[in-house]
């Protein structure tokens, strides 16, 4: 895109200009101070780095693993930041500051970077702790000797089912509910020493391994043999009263992934492979199994670890070293170079400076006075360069902003009008049943019914008017007879009619039915006969007429009203838009409920169109799909 801006009067240029007199003079000075460094002593650098970010990363994953938030992270932060010498900082995903190692006033006048170095998130782990591996290629290794590759399934234990998943997306060090009590504990170390003695006096060489549930067990170097049935080995592997607990806790959360899924239950075992229930996992359920799982364990974790924070690292204390002649002499030159290089740049950036600021403070005054209240401020456009282009800007959005704090404040008044027709409606045929004039009857039962109905649903519409812009909105569709509902509006509307002096009839072509919301359309076709009510002159008519064309069932109301100026038509149905003359605010119309009437014949795949001749009235049609 072309810019507006001569290049003249560029700030881009302008600032150019100034930065390449800086450089050159910067060049000029340092050139022969300047000395390389040793690529040994960058790449050691860079090592230190990243080795230093990674242990940052594990320990900072290690806490949200065992803590429920981050309140008590502090210490550890400003540790990990004093033995890497950078800056550590915790946000949510909304960028709010949680921890920070920098103090106060440091962290306030340095912003963050764009871009977070990472995310702490013990249930959503990039690599498997320790081994540096995607967690999909940890569960990509080959099958075990003993376990059975089968086509499908991938690999199966001995007894039929699947082995304990890879530590996948989840921090192995999350273990919530699994985490052993003390007593526990010491009795399965006592079991667990018991076994393990028993099997090196036997012959086999066996070792003891704490997991982070607390949980002690016996480990061997060739982990596809299986220990043999012996010294007390199935107890030591038995669930304790805190770990049955908690696999009940996950066969409920599972059980109710796969009924929603429509799989077959499982059951869950300690090392957090599943045994089947009822009947045979097949290879299209398998998946989904799997992935109920991962769901079931992440929201049974989910009480237990903090929160996903987003992590970004400062910049490290760079050690580079340099081997400069620092002689009297140099020093002399250095000092005297260094001094003209900061008078020449001072005296540059206060004069271009001065000319940037100026406006600048302009637009700051102007930002105040708007966040205190004056939407009317504005500001006086000068040079025709970028910051003219901001000021141009800023002065469309205080317009816009004006604009629509007006339409705010006629927001109430605008959404009485679509409350106000049923409540009408309801009142009128209330106090005519309560005064004798109309009889209590089912019609007049039904009729009430149906607008307390719509009542509700324009509730829900005001409240839905942005899923409805998003073709979101939800329709209980089922088959319509139109000209029954016709009639329902018309007898609804028929006590306004009366009040107002107009004669309310419905006439049908055929009997044309359709395949919609019963609720949503009388509630569009309601309010296209409201309209024709309140803006049709006493002695005049309104009519409800419908006919099937082309697979479309055509609703027209009609009305013998003042019409609608050609230009005023098109923007009809544009939401909180109103006419002057005839569609003023003194006779309640607010606009709004036409620019429902609009989206209520899009949700249903149709469309809303109007017609007016001055003088003579107007017709607004309605088209739907006979079939969805």
């Amino acid at each position: 895109m072309k810019s507006d801006v001569p290049l003249r009067s560029s700030l881009l240029l302008k600032l150019m200009a100034l930065s390449m007199l800086v450089t050159a003079c910067s060049i000029i000075a340092t050139a022969w101070l300047t000395v390389h460094s040793t690529a040994v002593a960058i790449r050691q650098e860079q090592g230190q780095v990243l080795d230093g970010e990674h242990k940052i990363y594990d320990t900072l994953l290690g806490y949200a693993a065992t803590h429920h938030d981050w309140r008590g992270a502090g210490p550890l932060v400003k540790r990990l930041a004093e033995q890497n010498g950078q800056r550590i900082t915790l946000t949510d995903t909304s960028r709010r500051p949680l921890v920070d190692s920098a103090p106060a006033a440091e962290a306030k006048e340095q912003p963050l970077p764009a871009e977070a170095s990472t995310t702490v998130d013990p249930l959503a782990v990039d690599k498997v702790p320790g081994t540096g591996r995607t967690a999909k290629a940890a569960a990509d290794v080959p099958c075990t000797s003993a376990e059975s590759a089968e086509p499908g399934l991938g690999c199966r234990t001995a007894n039929g089912s699947p082995p304990a998943p890879a530590t996948g997306s989840i921090d192995p060090r999350a273990v919530g509910p699994f985490l052993l009590k003390r007593d526990e504990r010491r009795i399965q170390n006592i079991r667990v020493a018991k076994a393990a003695n028993c099997l090196r006096e036997e012959g086999w060489n066996v070792g003891i391994t704490e997991r982070p549930t607390g949980r002690s067990v016996i480990e061997i170097p060739a982990p596809e043999i299986p220990l043999p049935d012996m010294c007390g080995v199935k107890m030591v592997d038995l669930p304790l009263p805190t770990e049955a607990d908690a696999l009940k806790q996950l066969d409920k959360l599972v059980a109710a992934c796969l009924t929603r899924q429509g799989a077959p239950a499982v059951s869950m075992n300690l090392d957090m492979s599943w045994s089947q229930k009822t009947k045979k996992v097949g290879p299209a359920n398998y998946q989904t199994v799997s992935s109920c799982v991962d769901t079931g364990r992440k929201e049974q974790l989910l009480p237990y670890v903090t929160v996903p924070a987003l992590l970004f690292l400062g910049r490290p204390a760079q050690t580079t070293s340099t081997f400069l002649d620092l002689s009297p002499t140099n020093r002399a030159r250095i000092a005297g170079v260094t001094a003209l290089v900061l008078l020449v740049t001072t005296l540059f950036t206060a004069v271009a400076g001065l000319r940037m600021v100026r406006p600048l403070r302009a637009l700051v005054t102007a930002t105040r006075r708007m966040t205190a209240g004056d939407l009317s401020t504005r500001v006086r456009i000068g040079a025709n360069d970028e910051i003219g282009s901001v000021a141009t800007a800023f002065n469309a959005m205080s317009e816009q902003r004006e604009r629509s704090e007006k339409l705010r404040r006629s927001m109430v008044s605008d959404v009485a009008h679509e409350l106000r027709t049923p409540l009408s409606n309801i009142r009128g045929w209330l106090e005519a049943a309560e005064h004798g004039i109309a009889v209590p009857d089912q019609a007049l039962l039904s009729a009430l019914v149906g607008e307390a109905v719509v009542l509700q649903h324009i509730i829900d519409d005001l409240r839905d008017l942005s899923a409805a812009d998003a073709g979101e909105l939800r329709l209980m569709r089922e088959r319509v007879d139109i000209a029954d509902l016709l009639d329902q509006v018309a007898t609804a509307h028929q006590g306004n009619a009366k009040e107002a002096g107009l004669r309310l009839e419905t006439r049908c072509v055929d009997y044309p039915e359709a395949v919609a919301d019963p609720v949503r359309l009388r509630q569009a076709i309601g309010n296209l006969v409201s309209n024709a009510v309140r803006y049709s002159r006493p002695g005049g008519h309104v009519t409800l007429s419908a006919r099937t064309e082309d697979g479309q069932v055509v609703v027209e109301v009609a009305d013998t009203g003042d019409g609608i100026a050609p230009e005023d038509v098109p923007r009809l149905f544009d939401r909180f838009w109103r006419a002057e003359g005839s569609r003023s605010r003194q006779t309640g119309g607010s606009g709004l409920g036409l620019s429902i009437v609009r989206k209520l014949a899009e949700a249903h795949g149709g469309t809303a169109t109007a017609r007016s001749t001055l003088g003579v009235g107007s017709v607004f049609t309605l088209r739907i799909p006979v079939e969805p």
